[in-house]
């Protein structure tokens, strides 16, 4: 029977197994053995990572041709407003691609949140907003780089589902095993 591995994958985590430079990877949280990241999460975010030992599976979560529902939680500085909200949803040229429609909502800030470490930059004067983004692609480090064009630069990026799998209640660096369905 396959596996699938569900980690909360904490700030400063490498999504590899192999070490660059003494970056902490999956190793270091899961120890399964050959299971494999469905997808990446840059070093700098956080949340949901599924590892699985099945090829097939694997694929059909990573690859964009399924578009598979992945729901991210991104604190940005300042305050967005409906138009800016509007871009984001229908699509931003981002110079090398025009990205694909998305869901774009301000949330409050969700209350299983825990504590970042290092914390993020917080400056009195200028206020955050929390957004809920669903996107059905993922190119290299969209989110931030969609958030930035629009004014908003993203100060947290956290991953909470993809497709059926949400982080629910855990916390950073913890892991369980679910049945596939």
């Amino acid at each position: 029977m396959p596996r699938l591995i569900l980690l909360n994958k904490p700030f400063g985590v490498l999504t590899q197994f192999t070490s660059e430079l003494g970056h902490a990877t999956l190793k270091d949280f899961v120890p399964v053995p050959n299971v494999y990241p469905a997808g990446r999460l840059d070093a700098d975010s956080e949340g949901l990572v599924l590892l699985t030992d099945d090829g097939a599976l694997q694929a059909r979560i990573a690859d964009p041709r399924h578009k598979l529902a992945k729901r991210y939680w991104v604190q940005v500085e300042g305050i967005p407003e409906s138009a800016d909200l509007l871009r984001l949803t229908n699509g931003i040229d981002l110079g090398d691609f025009v990205t694909a429609k998305c869901e774009c909502k301000i949330i409050d800030e969700p209350a299983s949140l825990w504590q970042r470490t290092p914390p993020i930059r917080v400056r009195a004067a200028i206020p955050t907003t929390w957004l809920e983004i669903i996107l059905r692609e993922g190119k290299n480090r969209q989110i931030r780089r969609m958030t930035a064009k629009i004014g908003y630069p993203c100060l947290r990026l956290i991953r909470y589902s993809i497709g059926q799998w949400t982080l629910r209640d855990m916390q950073p660096g913890k892991w369980r095993e679910e049945e596939i369905r």
